[in-house]
């Protein structure tokens, strides 16, 4: 089989890469400066002697050899009439040795700088002696391990079918040597470092490597690639994380030769190419010049390349495959540095306009590569629309499929699309492009959310968008950013209540506990009970939110027309711990929905918008404070002439009971002065709001705030919380299903042990279900699972299925219950009317809801 032309091209220079030099870029190397690293433990070597016939075969050409003190040799090719002076520079070059420390010696004589070749009588393949100071070298013992390594390199090379050098491991050698190397390199000196690395380059060690790497012979190509992934993967360990960008030009040198030696498919260039993607991500500041655009580029069209193909790939063939993690990864990593590299341009002129001539802050010479990635993004977008039209043709289809079919490669389209999105910021139109898109394949959209979205992940891209989500995609992305329950009861926060002190005993658990340990769980118990588990930590919940939302406890308000509803209380001030009362109600409400538990309350919406830091509008107080809404809304539509007729008889102050006595705060400077009128009553509108609704319950809603925020770990992570949300989300997320509870979707999520489906207990237990009123059903299902509030999917929702299990007691007994495991249990009773007796017991209020049960 013949080679590839890109190997064969490699192949070829391999006798090449013999002969170069030790200049900065290996590949940049003059054919008349050559220089072949050695040790004194190896033989010089030399080009073949096919490669010398038409260097040595002219009288103008010599080639010699130049011996250092490091007994390190350099192969030398010049003009007889060049000056003694001239190969003193090209050995500086080399060797970073300057000039006026050389001296070169031929036959015992000190050759002079004027004099040329021809003069001294150098002869061809003459050796001649450097002599001078090698401690004046930059990093000696850097260059001289190097030597070492190309050497070794070459040994191994050329000895493909010979037996290794006594006592010599060949993988082993290279490998420690080069873990040597990255472990000489400077960890407090930036310089230092940045000139030692250079060294890794300027030794042609990458060339070495990768010519090994191409060797017929396993075992070479075995320690090429062994040495090549440990010395990367060793960067991140050996080197401190502020100089790992120093490396990028390194791994950039392995991309470059393996991309043209085994190509992009290459599992160690992939490696490679990942490896840079990983560092160029993580560059910061000044840093990222370590990497021009050129270079990042060149990997952001050669992935989008190959996504594309992938993506159209999966359509064309409904295939399962698509895109890779790998290929996704690095995409998003280059992506990052390229874009950052185009908004040093744009951050000042806006989005990119094409021609490009019209953005006059853009740099000319990267007009190609701003250009290419606006090409890039209409491309894959295109695609992935296509990709989202499958999807929504699966979903059509899923109605009458018995099993759902998840394609891999779906995976990877929530992340292309992200990627996506924060290219079209860059270019004038392109981000109204791409949201028309979405919002054009908007049940696909969620549909790969819902599946595919991960807790690490970044979602601000899509919440910012509410238009192409629904409230499941809502609630799935916001729940990820509370912290997860933890099944280790070790870690859990221990709590043992006094039901008759629960709202004061649960405020010291909560209040006083550490952020850390309430995110880790929590464990409760009653005092004087046996019960524990989840069961009581749901019953526990429902209790002490009704505790705090209770008026009689003056923290919250119920809003008149709606008492599921609630708001600060500007009153809560009567209780001197009324603003550590809050901070623990932001605690808990974060914790219940933490721990996915309903608890029946409802925020009204200025309680919401004020905790997703919006403003309070008159349309926003209308359920909090209905006659207010009306007398404003009447002032806003009076004529007028009759208002500035002064027909209000109002001034700028505000009037208001606060337990019991009647109070006047003036809503701007002198208020009691001025008169509204036609010009100035939106300003009073919006004063009186501001006060009644915002500046009189600020520090209660700032607590609260903070409260929640001890749970999902920061402030701005609290806010952005309630932004990604619309008001009626948190109602669902807070209170649960507002539908009566369905008997048809209770049984169809139930389970039996001990019973079958057809046995006359379980026939009657569901009839007597079915002719239970509201209330009846709501204690029985709290009996049986501590859960008041079902979620809005109803029993679906519930993290488990419920259970009926038949006991062995007696038919005189009461059914039981294990509210952890949502197992209900009883005897079989010997009829029907014995069984409605006993559940009539269990669903009386005062029955069913103190139960202690397990």
């Amino acid at each position: 089989m013949s080679s590839t032309p890109s190997k064969r091209k490699f192949e070829d220079s391999v006798d090449e890469l013999s002969s170069l030099s030790h200049s900065p870029v290996a590949t940049r190397m003059r054919k008349d400066q050559t220089a072949l690293p050695s040790s004194s433990n190896s033989p010089v070597l030399y080009r073949p002697r096919s490669s010398l016939t038409e260097s040595t075969s002219s009288p103008a050409r010599l080639q010699f050899f130049v011996r250092m003190l490091s007994e390190r040799t350099l192969v030398v090719q010049a003009h007889c009439t060049d000056t003694i002076k001239t190969i003193h520079e090209k050995i500086q070059k080399i060797t970073g040795i300057p000039v006026m420390e050389q001296r070169l010696i031929y036959r015992g004589k000190q050759l002079q700088w004027e004099k040329t070749l021809a003069e001294c009588n150098v002869q061809n393949d003459a050796g001649l002696q450097l002599v001078g100071r090698m401690r004046s070298t930059e990093h000696p013992q850097a260059w001289q391990l190097m030597d070492d390594v190309v050497s070794m390199v070459f040994y191994l090379y050329k000895n493909n079918h010979s037996k290794p050098r006594p006592n010599l491991v060949p993988s082993k050698t290279v490998k420690s040597m080069l873990l040597e190397f990255l472990s000489m390199t400077s960890r407090t000196d930036t310089n230092q470092a940045s000139s030692h690395l250079q060294i890794f380059i300027s030794s042609s060690a990458p060339a070495a490597l990768v010519m090994l790497y191409m060797s017929s012979h396993k075992p070479n190509k075995d320690v090429a690639n062994d040495a090549i992934r440990q010395f990367i993967s060793s960067i991140k360990n050996v080197l401190p994380k502020n100089t790992h960008y120093l490396c990028a030009p390194i791994v950039l040198e392995f991309c470059k030769l393996l991309n043209g030696a085994a190509g992009t498919d290459d599992p160690l260039y992939t490696f490679c190419r990942s490896s840079l993607g990983t560092m160029v991500e993580c560059e910061i500041g000044e840093r990222r010049e370590m990497l021009g655009i050129h270079d990042i580029f060149r990997f952001v069209g050669e992935i989008a390349a190959k996504l594309s193909h992938n993506l159209q790939l999966s359509m064309d063939t409904s295939s399962c495959l698509g895109p890779s993690l790998n290929e996704v990864q690095d995409f998003t990593a280059f992506l990052v540095a390229a874009r950052k590299k185009i908004e040093e341009h744009v951050v000042s002129c806006g989005p990119i306009t094409f021609p490009l001539g019209e953005n006059r802050c853009l740099p000319v010479p990267d007009g190609e590569e701003i250009t290419h990635l606006h090409g890039i993004f209409n491309n894959l977008l295109g695609i992935m629309v296509e990709c989202l039209k499958k999807i929504d043709e699966h979903l059509e289809l899923r109605a009458t499929l018995d099993n759902e079919t998840l394609f891999f490669g779906w995976c990877q389209y929530i992340t292309i699309l992200k990627e996506l999105n924060s290219i079209s910021k860059l270019y004038t139109g392109a981000e109204e492009l791409f949201w028309d898109k979405m919002r054009q394949r908007k049940d696909a959209l969620c549909y790969l959310t819902l599946k595919f979205a991960k807790r690490s992940d970044d979602h601000k891209w899509i919440l910012k968008h509410k238009e192409v989500t629904n409230f499941e995609v809502r609630r799935h992305l916001v729940m990820m950013m509370l912290p997860e329950t933890k099944d280790d009861y070790e870690e859990l926060h221990e709590m043992l209540i006094d039901r008759s002190q629960l709202l004061a005993e649960s405020f010291e658990y909560i209040a006083h506990a550490e952020p850390q340990v309430l995110r880790a769980g929590l464990f409760m118990e009653f005092k004087n009970e046996e019960a524990t588990g989840p069961g009581v930590l749901r019953e526990w919940f429902n209790l002490v939110c009704q505790a705090i939302f209770n008026p009689q406890n003056a923290l919250f308000v119920a809003c008149p027309r709606d008492r599921r509803r609630f708001f600060p209380n500007p009153a809560s001030k009567v209780d001197p711990l009324h603003l550590e009362y809050f901070s623990f109600s932001g605690r808990v409400i974060a914790l219940s929905l933490m721990h996915k538990v309903q608890i029946g309350i409802i925020f009204d919406r200025v309680f919401f918008l004020q905790l997703a830091g919006e403003t309070i509008s008159l349309g926003d107080i209308q359920d909090a404070d209905p006659y207010l809404y009306s007398s404003c809304k009447q002032i806003l539509e009076m004529d007028p002439e009759a208002v500035d007729q002064d027909a209000l008889g109002l001034t700028f102050v505000h009037e208001f009971d606060e337990l019991g006595s009647r109070k006047l705060v003036e809503l701007c400077p002198n208020g009691k002065s001025i008169t509204v009128n036609s010009k100035n009553r939106e300003l009073y509108v919006d004063s009186l709001i501001q006060h009644r609704f915002v500046k009189s319950i600020s520090g209660q809603v700032a607590h609260f705030a903070r409260g929640f925020a001890d749970i999902i770990g920061c402030q701005k992570l609290q806010r952005s919380f309630f932004r990604s949300l619309d008001p009626e989300d948190l109602d669902l997320m807070l209170h649960g299903s507002e539908s009566a509870i369905s008997v048809e979707d209770w049984k169809a999520h139930t389970e039996y042990s001990g019973y079958k489906e057809t046995d006359p207990q379980i026939s009657w237990f569901w009839k007597i279900v079915g002719r239970m009123s509201k209330e009846q059903k709501k204690v029985l299902l709290f009996f049986w699972t501590s859960i008041k509030y079902l979620p809005v999917e109803g029993f679906g929702g519930l993290g488990s299925r419920l259970y009926i299990y038949k006991s062995s007691e007696s038919s005189n007994r009461l059914p039981s219950s294990h509210t952890c495991f949502y197992r209900l249990c009883f005897p079989a009773y010997p009829s029907m009317s014995i069984m409605q007796d006993r559940l009539r017991v269990i669903t009386q209020e005062h029955v069913g809801c103190s139960f202690g049960t397990l």
